[in-house]
């Protein structure tokens, strides 16, 4: 597809830029003095200290379009977070699912950490939960896995699709964190991300997205960060209101 330099004025047909088309629009933006967001730079560290996860197990009957659970996680699947309870984030197809289970086990001991059963929304979409504030608190310098399992079916749980990914709570430097503290709300993103902090560097983003849906530099900005992860494919599904936590287990 042939790209075509937009005015700025075209600020709604803008929203359906391929994403190949995107480094021609974002130039004409950042002449305009708007800002875009850095795109993802992952830490230079291990990945996953096993499998590396994030891929879809189990049946997928339940889901009712030519799509997959895809866990918004980075390439390698290990996420880093500066929080005691991050938000964690997916995008859920269209399927006949009413709940999902979410469990957390650390690593390398295996033990269970915290668990809980949410109620899904009846529509496809982006849906992010936060782990909440009588859950166990991460600990800074810990890694844990994470799986959420469609609940399709009550009596064959290993049929269930299911993904995987790891989260590890880091400690941040002085530095980064004076920044963050002084950091207006809309350059939170660029500096997580800069900093590799996945989790804070794509909530932030989705904050921004909420607060002003229609805000063409949130969208730009969401769709480049996505692409620089590989998750073009999701770039373009709606953030869906989620979740209710129906039973929390923990340690």
């Amino acid at each position: 597809m042939k790209c075509i330099k937009l005015p700025l004025s075209l600020s709604v047909a803008a929203l359906f830029i391929p994403l190949n088309c995107l480094p021609l629009f974002a130039a004409t933006v950042h002449k305009e003095s708007w800002q875009i967001s850095q795109a993802f730079k992952p830490p230079k560290r291990q990945g996953p200290p096993v499998s590396a996860g994030g891929s879809t197990r189990g049946s997928s009957s339940c889901i009712t379009e030519n799509k997959s659970i895809t866990p918004l996680i980075p390439t390698n699947k290990l996420g880093l977070t500066f929080s005691e309870r991050p938000t964690l984030f997916w995008f859920i197809p269209q399927n006949s699912a009413k709940m999902a289970n979410l469990a957390l086990v650390t690593y390398p001991e295996k033990k269970l950490f915290y668990e809980t059963t949410l109620t899904l929304p009846n529509k496809p979409g982006i849906i992010g939960y936060t782990l909440p504030t009588n859950s166990p608190a991460l600990v800074t310098g810990k890694t844990y896995r994470w799986y959420l399992m469609l609940i399709c079916n009550q009596q064959d749980f290993s049929s269930n699709p299911t993904v995987d990914g790891w989260v590890e709570r880091i400690q941040p430097d002085s530095s980064t964190s004076q920044v963050v503290a002084k950091a207006n709300v809309r350059n939170l993103p660029s500096i997580y991300a800069e900093a590799g902090i996945w989790y804070e560097a794509l909530a932030s983003l989705v904050q921004l997205r909420r607060s002003e849906p229609k805000n063409l530099t949130h969208i730009l900005n969401w769709r480049q960060f996505l692409q620089s992860v590989k998750l073009n494919a999701i770039a373009s599904e709606p953030l869906t209101d989620c979740c209710q936590s129906e039973t929390a287990n923990k340690i």
